[in-house]
């Protein structure tokens, strides 16, 4: 009789330490999944934050790449403010008077687009600059994602805005 109810209690034992685990398990992912959604929103804030200041201060664009990786514009101070995406170290760098910030990293996908302050009739959309010297908006869009464990995991992070040059006209 000893032996039958030691081998219960070791087969509870078994299933109760499985168990256990188990949660250990889902709950360490679930947290490192919601430390990931703060650490991209807090880095996705900082970025945008930065890059809507510099736009809206800027005095004009001097160059955005035909890929739309890269934009320069031109400060109030007269000095550029370069900001360029690498995609293969999947990261956005703002440059300012020779000093280097990395805004974004894990960007997966990062694209700058100038356009006109013109609306296309019927729609919510503006007309595409030609020139740097006829672009009014900047529209900005990018989507990080992190790992967890390794694994590329559902910890997206989704950003788009359009944003105006103040001190141009229109």
């Amino acid at each position: 009789m000893l032996l039958a109810e030691a081998l219960v209690a070791i087969g509870i034992a078994g299933v109760l330490v499985l168990v256990v685990c188990a949660f250990w398990m889902y709950s360490s992912q679930t947290f490192a999944a919601l430390f990931n959604y703060v650490d991209l929103d807090d880095a996705n804030r900082n970025a945008i934050d930065i890059l809507t200041r510099d736009v809206r201060q800027a005095n004009r664009v001097k160059a955005c790449s035909a890929d739309g990786t890269s934009l320069v514009l031109e400060d109030a101070d007269g000095s550029d403010i370069s900001y360029i995406y690498d995609p293969g170290r999947k990261t956005l760098t703002r440059t300012k008077n020779g000093v280097s910030q990395v805004l974004l990293r894990e960007c997966r996908r990062l694209t700058f687009n100038i356009r006109q302050r013109n609306v296309v009739g019927g729609s919510y959309d503006v007309y595409p600059a030609a020139t740097p010297d006829t672009a009014k908006l900047v529209d900005v869009s990018w989507l990080c994602a992190h790992t967890i464990l390794g694994r590329l995991e559902n910890t997206e992070s989704v950003q788009t805005a359009r944003i105006v040059i103040r001190k141009q006209g229109t």
